[in-house]
């Protein structure tokens, strides 16, 4: 008769462990280590940085440069905050910030980014998930990046904050850049 009840406690625990215990960011990822994607995105339309238009993504792109990937959509409520954050590592000449737009309308993506500035040298629209779901998203924002053989070497589970920016995401691309140097 108490083993019902003790099962239960001990599922309860779990759940709460789980739940109020782990940081999400540290979610494993299989694709560590494995080359990006292969998967070719078109480019948002009408969006132009400098007189010309943002190309799409093109899997060669990650070759011989460090590339910090993130996925966002103008509907997500993190992503507005990390913008600011993403249009500051941005003005790092040693990486390119490439953006996949998961499931976004263009006419909102455009605002988005014209209302934050746009820190993306290449934004692929991600319009039916199947590209975020070969990079092994969970959902959006979620950050990669990808060292210059063009192979993941770290994954962010969701936004990038003042707190994890210098402590995590930075780390983790000086020593992408090191790798490579």
């Amino acid at each position: 008769m108490a083993l019902p009840l003790i099962v239960f406690i001990a599922l309860a625990g779990l759940f709460l462990l789980r739940l109020y215990g782990g940081d999400p960011s540290r979610i494993p990822s299989a694709l560590i280590g494995r080359p990006a994607p292969q998967t070719a995105l078109p480019a948002l339309q009408g969006l132009i940085n400098n007189g010309a238009p943002v190309p799409g993504l093109d899997p060669a792109a990650f070759m011989g440069k460090v590339s910090v990937v993130n996925v966002w959509a103008s509907w997500c409520v993190p992503c507005h905050d990390e913008a600011p954050l993403l249009t500051e590592l941005g003005k790092d000449q040693r990486l390119q910030i490439v953006g996949i737009n998961y499931k976004d309308a263009p006419d909102n993506a455009r605002r988005f980014l014209g209302r934050y500035g746009n820190p993306y040298r290449i934004v692929g629209v991600d319009g039916n998930g199947r590209a975020s779901i070969e990079w092994g998203v969970y959902g959006v924002p979620e950050t990669f990046v990808v060292g210059r053989e063009g192979t993941i070497v770290y994954k962010m589970v969701g936004p990038v904050t003042p707190d994890n920016i210098d402590t995590v995401l930075k780390a983790e691309i000086d020593k992408a850049l090191k790798a490579g140097s």
